[in-house]
């Protein structure tokens, strides 16, 4: 094939970008799962490198990796109920070990262990579940004896770069149509030149046309992934999150279970995230037979039942920027609407502040019942609302305010000490 130079490569991606990315700026919420040996050890996925263990003592667990038949399904099937739209699995961390039937790598789950091909049980359980497909692949491997070596040895540069572009090749042309190439940490090299992602990427691209790619691989490609924070980038982007703050692989059910979201923080970061045009990608750990860790069960099926209900406040391309118009909420806007996500029920009345377009229509978004709204310059008051708040679900109750026109906010708006003159804008 004939491959670009960067720059033109760049401008390809942009113009193709909107086409192959639509659906996931719809979607704003996907599932991690971190699996793999590190899942046996149950001390954080970092602990081959951590507790500094040899190669040959972290083998030995390959044959104990026995995850019971039908993990991904109930994966699947938990991300579903979630209200998740795709979901991302670790095929290969950075131990090495590969979830499929690999050429390329004969340190697999085929070849040890399970003797089954985990990625092909997670790619069918997302495709019954209508959920789009991701796989997570690490560039850096502690496995591989090149995988240090490379970054002063030039053979062992070529050597590496071939095997982490043929396992790739592998996973995009073995499973069907894949949606997400999510790499991670391109340790040693530190130049996309270094890992040839230039070529690399084309390759595979070639091999999967609607194909999205994150940031890690030196090389910007479609989406930014902050992780562990809800920090906005430039772009399309997704905050990655552990569930617990403190392994993304299993820990203890029972002594992660004070770290660890409920539904209501969930929400609020979804809130945040998908109010700064963002996703959430919520990471769970299955145990060593592939349970979902309990703690996570029922604030995510809790998730699941809000979204049902309140989802257009979730979902969807929308503007960027949460803007406070009370302290007990937090707003998304999209089209000509905001939506007052309420933490905390305000009782019969409230006032909104900062609101400068006129009010067409206040409601509440569970029912579509209309709420009576006096609004006098850039105040509205909600009034003879219930006195507790609507939602039975999480104790989040949603409003939506309508206007005829793009919506204009001013935090602040009778204090320019605030604002200094700032006032939220809808994108163009």
């Amino acid at each position: 094939m004939q491959l670009l130079s960067k720059p033109d490569y760049l401008e390809a991606l942009a113009a193709s970008r909107d086409a192959r990315i639509g659906w996931w700026r719809e979607a704003r919420f996907g599932m991690f799962i971190h699996f793999g040996l590190h899942t046996l050890i149950a001390r954080n996925e970092w602990a081959m490198a951590i507790e500094d263990f040899t190669v040959g003592e972290y083998e030995k667990l390959a044959d104990s990796f026995c995850p019971k038949p039908g993990a991904p399904r109930q994966w699947a099937k938990l991300a579903k109920e979630a209200g998740m739209k795709y979901m991302v699995l670790t095929t290969r961390h950075h131990e090495g070990f590969s979830l499929w039937d690999s050429a390329a790598n004969p340190y697999n789950s085929v070849n040890y262990g399970c003797h089954r091909d985990i990625v092909r049980e997670f790619v069918d359980a997302c495709r019954e579940f209508d959920l789009k497909i991701g796989f997570y692949s690490s560039l850096m491997d502690w496995h591989h004896p090149d995988g240090g070596r490379c970054a002063y040895d030039g053979e062992a540069r070529k050597r590496f770069t071939d095997y982490i572009y043929a396992i790739n090749r592998e996973l995009l042309t073995q499973y069907g149509k894949i949606d997400i190439l999510w790499y991670d940490v391109a340790w040693p090299l530190d130049s996309d030149e270094g890992w040839n992602t230039l070529e690399i990427n084309q390759r595979l691209r070639a091999l999967q046309p609607d194909i999205i790619i994150n940031n890690r691989s030196r090389l910007p490609e479609d989406f930014g992934t902050p992780e562990e924070h809800l920090t906005a980038t430039e772009g399309d982007w997704e905050a990655c999150m552990t569930f617990n703050g403190i392994s993304w692989g299993y820990l203890d059910s029972a002594q992660a279970q004070p770290y660890s979201y409920n539904a209501q923080q969930i929400l609020r970061m979804l809130c945040r995230v998908s109010g700064s045009g963002g996703n959430l990608l919520l990471n769970i750990g299955p145990d060593r037979e592939g349970n979902v860790p309990a703690e996570a069960v029922a604030p995510l099926q809790t998730i699941g039942k809000w979204l049902a209900v309140n989802g257009e406040a979730a979902y969807g391309k929308r503007e960027r920027g949460s803007y406070t118009i009370n302290g007990l909420c937090s707003t998304t806007v999209m089209n000509n609407a905001i939506y007052g996500w309420f933490w905390l029920w305000p009782g019969k009345e409230v006032t909104l502040g900062g609101v400068v377009s006129k009010l067409k229509r206040a409601s509440f978004l569970t029912t579509g019942d209309a709420i009576e709204f006096t609004q006098d310059g850039h105040r509205v008051r909600l009034k003879n609302m219930p006195e507790k708040g609507p939602d039975a679900i999480a104790n989040i109750a949603v409003i939506k305010l309508e206007f005829d026109e793009p919506v204009r906010i001013i935090r602040g708006s009778y204090r320019p000490a605030l604002h200094k003159g700032k006032e939220y804008q809808p994108a163009e």
